[in-house]
């Protein structure tokens, strides 16, 4: 969407969602299948509710549970993938991955990720964290050291006027209405709690999305699932959520972290000097350039990025360094199709959810939308 549907995870996942008019789930078809019914809400009340939720004082409430990701999104043979671990990023584009989590404020947070064979922890409490490793028996301890007090008063800026939950929902929804169309869902269940769904579908043809499902509980409108349904797929191509959950505080214990006997130990510091803030604005500039470089056709669902792309030098730097993300490369590209047409010429890789399209003048288009969409785009100079 041109402002799209914003979807934001932290810990717990927290979710806002853009959408157009609502309609209410029948409360008899419910009676009848025996699901948990929920109070009718719309749209726009449901958006305010979880804004209100994620956006009070003290954040979301103490809460703890299992929250799965599962990715089916239609990718040709990754043999990387089979040997990289659950901590390696190219796992998580396919398969099952459990991570456990503890929240009991905003500086205490826990982050268990278990594999067949070795964990993984991640435990903030207060100004201290631990990462801790079991594959490698590496315990690291990280702080943070706060930069120095700047030595000019910031010049002022125009301060925008605060929005209300219900202001800012209004506004999404007006926004989402020339795309997107919804409907309300209040029989549902996620991690054995009754939710509401919000159901998002694409007014647009050439969109490779169904629908995408936000779940959120019926009790504290924290958001506990979100599905993305790729058209003619009757299972989720991509769904991250709760399967088992408890807003109640977790025990002190869960955020104090002893090495075990025999563990190496690391010190880490973060440091934020005003070094750090001249390497943030370089990636700034160096971001400024490429989005001067990049374009955008079309928009909302079916909007496409095209930006410059060498594919020959990609794949120079990828055999170089080796490793997964060189396998990743020659698998993705070994699937892909050439094509061509009045604007020329190059190779489509296409997925349940994606599509991108290598051009030989030097562009890469990516969208969620149909080859037929993409391909147009290309003509679009």
């Amino acid at each position: 969407m041109r402002r799209g549907t914003f979807v934001r995870w932290g810990v717990p996942i927290a979710a806002a969602a853009v959408i157009g008019a609502a309609i209410g789930a029948g409360p008899v078809i419910a009676a009848v299948s025996g699901d948990p019914v929920l109070p009718e809400r719309s749209a726009e009340q449901l958006l305010a509710d979880a804004a209100a939720a994620t956006g009070k004082e003290g954040g979301i409430p103490p809460m703890s549970g299992t929250v799965q990701q599962t990715a089916s999104l239609g990718l040709p043979s990754l043999p990387a993938l089979s040997q990289a671990g659950a901590s390696s990023p190219l796992s998580l584009l396919s398969g099952s991955h459990e991570v456990k989590v503890w929240y009991g404020a905003a500086d205490k947070l826990r982050v268990a990720m278990p594999t067949q064979m070795n964990e993984t922890n991640l435990i903030v409490n207060g100004g201290e964290a631990w990462y801790w490793d079991s594959a490698t028996n590496t315990a690291t301890r990280v702080s943070v050291k706060a930069p120095a007090a700047p030595t000019h008063t910031p010049a002022p800026v125009p301060r925008t006027p605060d929005l209300t939950p219900q202001q800012a929902a209004e506004r999404l929804l007006a926004q989402a209405d020339e795309h997107t169309t919804v409907r309300v869902i209040n029989t549902a269940e996620v991690a054995g709690r009754p939710v509401y769904q919000l159901v998002l579908s694409p007014k647009d043809a050439g969109s490779l999305v169904q629908e995408v499902r936000i779940a959120l509980d019926g009790e504290t409108y924290v958001p506990l699932q979100v599905q993305v349904f790729a058209k003619g797929s009757a299972e989720p191509a991509f769904q991250i959520g709760f399967t088992q959950v408890t807003f109640t505080p977790p025990a002190a214990e869960n955020f104090t972290f002893t090495p075990p006997a025999g563990a190496k130990v690391e010190e880490n510091t973060l440091a934020l000097p005003e070094e750090a803030g001249r390497h943030a604005e370089e990636h700034a500039e160096r971001a400024k350039d490429v989005a001067g470089e990049a374009k955008v056709v079309g928009d909302g669902w079916t909007t496409v990025a095209v930006v410059p792309f060498d594919l020959n030098d990609v794949t120079a730097q990828a055999s170089q360094e080796g490793g997964e993300g060189a396998a990743l490369l020659d698998s993705v590209l070994a699937s892909a199709t050439p094509v061509s047409g009045p604007w020329g010429s190059g190779k489509l890789i296409s997925t349940k959810l994606v599509t991108a399209l290598l051009t030989d003048d030097g562009r890469l288009l990516v969208g969620a939308v149909t080859p037929e969409e993409i391909t147009r785009a290309a003509g679009v100079k």
